[in-house]
């Protein structure tokens, strides 16, 4: 529980980083829901024993995030809910194709760091999948692949005129969409920044191979257990 904890704290934390950023840019009906997540989320985390009510709080924290779009993105980007298998509108098309870049990078970097991939602590392990790398990823989808799709669409580097499949709804990004997703988001997680505690540069990309080894130490040593948090850069 402690590491599922963790893993919801730092998402809500990094969600927060992201929708900041557009609250001071004059979308002051992101308060609420900034105030919840920076207030009562890290409240309600320590009091929660049972990984069915923890899942349920990370649902409703991606469920308000997902009901803020509204608020960040123009109509044509509007969401109903979140449709996973398949898409049904072009915001669906472009998180789906997100998590996927961002579920590959992840798996890679953890391979690196020789953990049992098969063993989760938030998603369910499931046969032949790498459940671990679900779970890291879901603290950097708010800061590498939301944070990306909000970049293309608002500043209309993608449309959906141009850049998704007519045939198909518009619920599947056609190829020069996909290049122009892969070339923000590779240049996303390949940007850098200080980290405080290493004293050098490191990439979103090491980052979360450097949550892989914070996993470790908390096994192994017993290290607290903090994934990412971009506010703090650790």
């Amino acid at each position: 529980m402690t590491i599922a904890r963790a893993i919801v704290k730092s998402i809500a934390l990094n969600m927060h980083f992201v929708l900041y950023h557009y609250y001071r840019h004059g979308k002051t009906g992101l308060k609420p829901f900034l105030d919840w997540l920076k207030s009562d989320v890290p409240n309600l985390l320590p009091r929660i024993t049972a990984i069915k009510t923890l899942l349920s709080l990370e649902g409703e924290i991606w469920a308000r995030f997902y009901g803020a779009f509204q608020i960040i993105l123009p109509e044509d980007f509007a969401m109903n809910k979140r449709v996973k298998r398949p898409p049904d509108n072009p915001i669906n098309a472009l998180i789906s194709f997100g998590n996927t870049l961002l579920y590959t990078k992840t798996l890679t970097q953890l391979y690196h760091t020789h953990l049992n991939q098969t063993i989760s602590y938030l998603h369910e392990p499931m046969e032949r999948r790498y459940s671990l790398s679900l779970d890291l990823s879901e603290t950097f989808k708010p800061l590498l692949v939301y944070k990306t799709i909000f970049d293309c669409v608002n500043n209309r580097k993608l449309t959906v005129a141009k850049h998704f499949e007519k045939k198909l709804n518009y619920a599947l990004l056609n190829e020069a969409g996909r290049k122009v997703f892969i070339t923000e988001f590779e240049e996303r997680i390949n940007g850098v920044f200080d980290h405080p505690k290493l004293k050098r540069k490191v990439s979103f990309k090491q980052a979360i191979r450097l949550d892989g080894y914070k996993l470790i130490k908390y096994l192994i040593e017993e290290k607290p257990m903090v994934f990412f948090d971009m506010e703090d850069k650790e």
